[in-house]
């Protein structure tokens, strides 16, 4: 919200030393974000002067029309005479009343004005537009022609109001009041401890019988709603300057009279306002419901297809308005350019549901500065005074005449009351402020209140978000001044610490950037379509998933079972922006719907909910198992003096797995695999043995080609995905140290030549438990593949066993007797035979 320091003077008596600076101050001190203060034509310096265009000359011999003007500019310029200027712009004419910057002056952004030859002639000056001058917008696009009544000579400056200080507020969602010049006016009185003159406190006259018919069938979504019409404008009044220099000011675009005349109101009061023209409104105004897929061109040119939730404006023909966040096409206010403007208007103040008003705006993607105002929360109680306010200024501008019928259709509600201890905000701040200081401080914000010791509150209309007796707490605390409230640090009690299961995140993390991988969190939320673009089967369990009623994002309305598709998210962004060779890593939940589903009750807010609501509360949630993955694509290695480099390859993923279930105290029992985004002969399967049984816990390999088409991925990416809770629970919380013998090892050397189809991982387990305790480390080194030699459908594995004893030196027949066990349950259990 952006407030002029001079508009907010007008509401209360500021001392005139205060800057937007002081005000700045005293706004952030009670609570307010006031993030900037524009300190409008501190670069601008005279003489700027209204002229009047005498002569227009038109310059024909160059490649753009340039005009060489004569302009009267009184005795600005210290002679009488014209002034000749050299202009470019082509939207004024003859006898129009322009504004002029003579030589000696400086425009905003340090530009310096001095007499200068163009285009053959010399130039003493400039006629000046909005832009130029630091405005704003006005959309004209050109020149700023002035009303032609505006003296000649009269210094611009004033005029144009072009000197002030403007403070940009970011208004939180609560705090709908202070999306308005009333509303940070009262902030301000109170901050100042100034009165405040309430634009709102208008005469309304009652209402009658006689107003423009209105028909509200939904007063849920709309409770009231004031209608009142002025007849015979002006069509060719146009906004006076005065308040087209307060809408630049605050951001929006001077349109028209009518139209400039609701937004200058909105602004003010913050009520916002529909004009609507008359004739082109065709019997009853109405407030329904939408029918589903009834369409709307509205005011931006849209045609729109409703919803049944949508609440719209009607008249005999259907739709005229989307109720609270734009009008439609069918009865806008005719311009003051065209042949017939609008003359009658009929003026709606209306106060409308702010859930339903948010829920149509994100719906349609339109947010408009009254949707803005509605879905954080208007005073129902100034749409008469701001429908007052509206027929006041076009009567006054336009020269119209207030009908004398007033409609209102109103829904009966009782203001909200809170009962509230005297000394509850003392109890929350920690500080005593005394029930004397707990009233005053209620009653500046627009409270009534009654009681002693038991305060009972009545709320005023302009602040819904007083809710309860914490929020009444708040007021206090932070009009009295956050900035008092005492600082105590928090004292955790000893003995306490991270849990094993945070102590292993913070491992694995550490473990994973170690060996290169860079931690890449990202959001939970994923589309449905990218379990096909991952080749996930239409039975896996990972396609069950939890959808939010309200996601961030439509095209993304599910929590996530996979880390897998952020990640190579960002590994896809990282490549497109030329960073090729990348590992990423992410430790996160993932969501699994349970089979049973449950609804969640609502927990009480007046005490701590018990364990068993706690408990039923955790049964009707998802399983929030927590995963880590990575993926890596490009150079794992750099190429260098040094040699080659090598490639991010399969192994990798798989390594990269095997390092975190180290830091788990796991052993992982890796095999050959196949499962959705992993291509079939490079996947493998990732297992873990609990309680005598194996259980898979994830995947590693490289990515499918048809997964890296479809997701734009580069080639031979490789990722793993692993259930670290599951790794967790197997494996050992207590650190082992390695273990370190005076003995030296023994090493044999095995060749085994199997079928092709049995697993490396089945060979190796088989040797592991024959060689027995006296192996301490078996290593594959080589795969060899020839038919001619070994035969068809054969492989030979070859291993390095590495056998030592705790208390002495292994014997040469030792260690061949566990070579030879070792080979002979391989041989039974595979069908290995030694390589001759």
């Amino acid at each position: 919200m952006r407030v002029p320091l001079s508009w907010l003077r007008e509401y209360v008596d500021l001392p005139a030393t205060q800057t937007g600076r002081d005000v700045q101050a005293k706004l952030i001190s009670a609570g307010l974000e006031v993030e900037t203060v524009e300190h409008l034509g501190a670069d601008l310096k005279g003489p700027l002067v209204v002229g009047q265009v005498l002569t227009i000359e038109e310059l024909t011999e160059f490649k753009k029309p340039i005009r060489f003007c004569t302009v009267d500019v009184g005795q600005a310029n210290g002679t009488g005479e014209p002034q000749e200027i050299v202009c470019g712009a082509r939207n004024f004419a003859v006898g129009d009343k322009v504004v002029v910057v003579l030589p000696g002056a400086t425009l905003p952004g340090g530009f310096s004005i001095s007499a200068r030859k163009t285009y053959g002639k010399t130039s003493h000056g400039m006629i000046c537009s909005s832009g130029e001058l630091g405005m704003g917008d006005d959309g004209s696009h050109g020149i700023i022609v002035l009303p032609p009544e505006t003296e000649v000579g009269k210094d611009a400056i004033e005029l144009l109001e072009l000197v002030d200080e403007v403070l940009d507020i970011a208004v939180t969602a609560n705090r709908g009041d202070c999306l308005s010049i009333r509303g940070v006016a009262r902030e301000t009185a109170i901050a100042y401890g100034l009165p405040l003159r309430d634009p709102a406190l208008l005469d309304v006259p009652a209402p009658n019988a006689f107003g423009y018919p209105v028909q509200v069938s939904e007063p849920v979504g709309c409770d009231r709603f004031t209608a009142r019409t002025v007849t015979g404008l002006s069509p060719e009044a146009r906004s006076p300057i005065w308040l087209q220099r307060r809408l630049q000011k605050v951001g929006m675009r001077p349109i028209s009279l009518a139209v400039d005349v609701t937004n200058y109101v909105m602004m003010e009061l913050g009520q916002p306002l529909h004009a609507y023209d008359r004739s082109l409104v065709q019997g009853t105004v109405g407030v329904r419901r939408a029918e589903e897929g009834e369409k709307i061109v509205t005011l931006d040119g849209v045609t729109r297809t409703l919803h049944a939730e949508d609440l719209v404006i009607t008249d005999e023909r259907g739709p005229i308005g989307l109720a609270g966040v734009m009008g439609g096409a069918n009865t806008e206010i005719a311009d003051h350019t065209e042949a017939e403007g609008t003359t009658d208007i009929v003026i709606e103040a209306a106060h409308f549901n702010a859930v339903s008003i948010a829920r149509t705006a994100r719906r349609h993607k339109l947010s408009s500065e009254a949707s803005k105002r509605f879905e954080r929360g208007v005073d129902p109680q100034a749409a008469s005074a701001a429908a007052q306010r509206t027929v006041d200024l076009l009567v006054l501008l336009a020269g119209g005449t207030a009908e004398a019928g007033v409609t209102e259709v109103i829904s009966p509600s009782a203001p909200h009351t809170i009962a509230v201890a005297a000394d509850h905000p003392d109890k929350v701040a920690g500080v005593v402020y005394g029930r004397e200081t707990v009233v005053r401080r209620l009653q500046e914000v627009g409270c009534d209140v009654y009681g002693q010791d038991e305060l009972i509150v009545t709320v005023p209309s302009w602040r819904p978000d007083l809710a309860e007796v914490n929020d009444l707490a708040e007021e206090v605390i932070r009009l009295e001044g956050y900035e008092n409230l005492p600082s105590t640090l928090p004292k955790p009690p000893s003995g306490r610490g991270l849990t094993h299961r945070q102590r292993l995140h913070r491992r694995v993390g550490r473990v994973l950037a170690g060996a290169g991988y860079v931690e890449a969190p990202n959001y939970p939320f994923v589309s449905e379509q990218v379990f096909d673009q991952l080749g996930l089967a239409a039975d896996d369990p990972a396609r069950r998933v939890v959808k939010l009623v309200n996601p961030l994002n439509d095209e993304e309305p599910a929590l996530r079972t996979s880390l897998l598709p952020g990640l190579l998210g960002a590994l896809r962004r990282n490549d497109g922006r030329g960073s090729h060779d990348t590992a990423l890593f992410e430790t996160g939940l993932v969501f699994l719907p349970r089979e049973e589903q449950r609804v969640a009750v609502s927990p009480p807010v007046d005490r701590r909910p018990t364990d068993e609501e706690i408990a039923e509360l955790n049964a009707a949630l998802p399983d929030q198992p927590r995963h880590v993955a990575a993926v890596l694509a490009g150079s794992r290695e750099q190429a260098g003096w040094w040699g080659k480099g090598r490639p991010a390859d399969w192994a990798d993923a798989i390594e990269a797995a095997r390092t975190v279930a180290r830091e788990a105290g796991a052993e992982l029992v890796v095999r050959s695999g196949q499962y959705g985004p992993w291509h079939p002969g490079r996947c493998a399967e990732l297992a873990v043995v609990s309680d005598g049984a194996e259980r898979v816990v994830g995947h590693a390999g490289e990515l499918h080609p048809r997964v890296l088409k479809a997701l734009g991925l580069p080639a031979r990416t490789c990722a793993m995905e692993l259930d670290l809770d599951a790794v967790e629970r197997v494996g050992d919380a207590i650190p082992q140290a390695p273990s370190i013998s005076t003995f030296p090892v023994a090493t044999q050397d095995v060749a085994l030549v199997v079928d092709k189809f049995v697993p490396h991982a089945d060979v190796e387990a088989s040797l592991r438990d024959g060689a027995g305790e006296l192996l301490e480390a078996i290593r594959l080194f080589d795969v060899y593949e020839n038919a001619e030699q070994l035969g068809e459908g054969k492989k030979s594995l070859a291993y390095a066993l590495r056998f030592r004893a705790a208390d002495r030196t292994l014997t040469v027949d030792e260690a061949s007797a566990a070579r030879d066990a070792a080979v002979a349950l391989a041989g039974e259990r595979t069908g290995a035979v030694l390589r001759s």
